[in-house]
């Protein structure tokens, strides 16, 4: 079997978001880069299914500008056996990505595609779902627990009233959630590895896909500052306030 993984360079999640002085979006320069960490996720799965002899090969997708082959490399330190990275310095929006992500499903063949459910940048958490619709094969999304038995994929997901579990059959698009597993770190001699495995670079262009962005962003701001909090006394200073100046009772 054949898994096919889709990875994201992203703003690392312990930096502190600034906005661009111009407010066009968020600042980026001379900042610390890593994989979304719901792509970790995704790429610790199908190690996982690797290791346990479901999946022969595990085929990494990146898309976004040169210096995404690092993204691409930590992912085969973790076990990944080769790399494909979609150049572009334009912004890539979910259907565009998707668009992109068909052509290579289609060239790839795998019999799972699995994705991070969200980029921790934009958020979107569209992608997954519009690769389904384009491929017309079935999804599930927002997995927490995964296993693979006689050509099916058995996913349990988490709603809103608590677990659903689903039976797609293969192949199939699978969104990851936090609790599907934790992702290990890459070890020194895999990170050597890594180095050397095949990496392929292709354009938008040879794949015939038009990714001009559909969406503007017309202005990127902060949130506003919050006052800071008071301590009251007693719990009848806290009704006056709240009855007086809060004007919530």
């Amino acid at each position: 079997m054949k898994v096919l993984v889709s990875v994201k360079r992203v703003v690392d999640y312990n930096v502190k978001i600034r906005v661009k002085s111009d407010a066009s979006g968020i600042e980026t320069t001379n900042v610390k880069m890593s994989m979304n960490p719901f792509d970790e996720i995704a790429v610790e799965e199908a190690v996982r299914l690797k290791e346990a002899g479901f999946v022969g090969e595990i085929v990494v997708v990146s898309m976004g500008v040169a210096q995404s082959q690092e993204t691409i490399r930590t992912a085969l330190a973790m076990g990944g056996d080769r790399g494909i990275l979609v150049q572009t310095d334009d912004e890539m929006q979910p259907l565009a990505v998707a668009k992109i992500m068909k052509n290579i499903v289609q060239k790839e063949n795998p019999e799972l595609v699995i994705l991070g459910k969200q980029a921790i940048d934009d958020d979107s958490n569209q992608t997954g779902q519009m690769l389904a619709a384009l491929l017309g094969r079935p999804q599930a999304t927002f997995a927490s627990k995964l296993f693979l038995k006689d050509n099916r994929a058995v996913v349990t997901r988490e709603v809103d009233g608590g677990l659903e579990t689903l039976e797609v059959r293969l192949p199939a698009i699978l969104t990851t959630d936090l609790r599907l597993n934790e992702p290990r770190y890459a070890s020194l001699p895999n990170i050597m590895k890594a180095k050397k495995k095949p990496i392929d670079i292709i354009l938008p262009s040879a794949l015939n896909v038009d990714i001009t962005p559909r969406l503007t962003t017309l202005k990127v701001t902060e949130p506003p500052m919050r006052k800071a909090g008071i301590k009251v006394a007693d719990v009848h200073e806290l009704v006056a306030k709240l009855k007086n100046e809060a004007k919530v009772i």
